[in-house]
């Protein structure tokens, strides 16, 4: 998979390089959330001429439940830029806006909605989506935190025509990234953002000057990203140490990974994985001069932050001297109703 990726990386490198007489491409951005506002920069820097944005639309956010705009619809009102926000892009209304704007290309990074085959029929060299894994791997809403979950040591971002399937379409080039022992998927989706965002408008560029044309995806090597909710960053705390620093790593900093104590959520920072000599059951506390310990499946891990409920976020070792521990006391225990 690293040898074909770095082929195609490559390739798409190699088409950025634009003759002065090719036209610009005339764009559709979509995308919502923030790192999808890095390659808007980066398209808004480059040769071609983003004319509209498709974003979702206002929604409430924050503890206030006020409503907002997405960081892309902030971003397209600092540029100018019109901006589009239908509930469904499947809307008619929608469909005749796209087909008035006369787009030769639509890229897409983390829209948030499936884009119907009427909308993918519109534009003539279709819609290009950024998706920050290594396809076929990872095919899904959060490729970055199953990447970081599963162990994988090395990731990325592809460009790849969007079709009606599950990030399915025919590869136009990859970038690579390596997964650090202790990245975050907040960490590791910044840089990818980055490097991304530089794919995308070489993508463009080759599309542009008939350089590139995309691969079909390979057949093998398939996995699947789907979207991780609250319920599924409790901590097990039955399992390994690593594997628990991984599934902290790859859910934060959203959802944010959690456990429970006396009955009520506890929230965590990343944690450190110790050897596994170190004998405490599973979900065991132990607090002393190395830290506040908890116990695995095998190993046990070091505790960095935690945030009781309704709480700020605080060192463990000082969450542990308010909480006065008790000999034995374990986190992961069920909430209670």
């Amino acid at each position: 998979m690293a040898g074909r990726a770095g082929v195609a990386a490559r390739r798409v490198a190699g088409a950025g390089t634009r003759g002065e007489g090719e036209p610009p491409l005339r764009l559709l951005f979509a995308g919502t959330p923030a790192p999808a506002v890095v390659a808007l920069d980066a398209l808004l820097g480059s040769a071609h001429d983003v004319v509209a944005v498709l974003t979702r639309p206002d929604a409430p956010s924050g503890r206030g439940r006020r409503t907002s705009r997405s960081p892309v619809a902030e971003r397209a009102d600092a540029a100018g830029i019109p901006v589009l926000q239908p509930r469904s892009p499947r809307e008619p209304e929608f469909l005749l806006q796209l087909a008035e704007l006369s787009v030769d290309c639509a890229p897409v990074v983390a829209y948030g909605a499936l884009v119907p085959p009427a909308a993918l029929a519109v534009p003539r060299h279709g819609w290009v989506n950024l998706h920050f894994s290594l396809l076929p791997a990872w095919r899904g809403a959060a490729p970055v935190q199953h990447a970081i979950m599963a162990g994988d040591e090395v990731t990325g971002a592809a460009t790849f025509q969007l079709e009606a399937g599950l990030d399915t379409g025919p590869v136009f080039g990859v970038v690579t990234e390596p997964i650090g022992a202790t990245d975050t998927a907040g960490d590791l989706l910044d840089r990818l953002a980055v490097s991304g965002a530089r794919l995308l408008v070489a993508t463009l560029d080759g599309i542009a000057d008939g350089s590139l044309q995309p691969e079909p995806q390979p057949a093998e090597g398939v996995s699947l990203a789907p979207r991780i909710e609250t319920a599924d960053a409790q901590v097990d705390w039955a399992l390994p140490a690593h594997v628990v620093d991984r599934r902290v790593r790859g859910v934060t900093p959203a959802p944010g990974a959690w456990t429970t104590w006396r009955g009520n959520r506890l929230r965590l920072a990343p944690v450190e994985p110790l050897p596994s000599s170190l004998a405490l059951e599973p979900g065991e506390l132990s607090v002393g001069p190395t830290g506040v310990l908890v116990g695995t499946g095998r190993g046990a891990v070091r505790l960095s932050s935690v945030q009781p409920a309704g709480k700020r976020m605080l060192p463990a070792a000082d969450w542990a001297r308010g909480a006065r521990l008790e000999p034995g006391e374990r986190l992961g225990a069920q909430v209670t109703a």
